[in-house]
């Protein structure tokens, strides 16, 4: 595939996850309107549905990045572990470093999503 083509590719899709977003953020209540009232004597009944959408984009973004970034971290450490085999102990125990690292910010999202979904609850 060309790099103009993907370029476009992933701008259109860009726009269009963006457009969706939009969509459901100014989406009016079926009261027809904002009432400012309710939400103060009901707390955050009236944000449930933002609260459900943070958690589930903060633990899907986490995971892509987590998953993104152990396997650039593996296929770095395996690259250099075939370009010197003498230096593979010398190489593996940062990468195991590097990959709990990155995998304690995939649960400490993991953690703030669930507490999310319990308040929602």
């Amino acid at each position: 595939m060309k790099r103009s083509s993907k370029i476009i590719f992933t701008s259109i899709t860009s726009l269009l996850v963006l457009a969706a977003m939009a969509a459901v953020a100014f989406a009016q209540p079926a009261d027809g309107g904002f009432n400012a009232e309710a939400i103060k004597a009901n707390g955050l009944a009236g944000n449930y549905g933002i609260i459900a959408l943070a958690a589930g984009l903060g633990i899907g973004i986490a995971a892509l990045g987590g998953s993104i970034g152990q396997g650039r971290a593996a296929a770095a450490a395996l690259d250099g572990i075939a370009r010197n085999p003498g230096a593979a102990g010398q190489i593996r125990g940062p990468m195991i470093l590097g990959l709990a690292l990155i995998e304690s910010l995939v649960i400490y999202a993991l953690i703030i999503s669930l507490l999310l979904v319990l308040k929602v609850g």
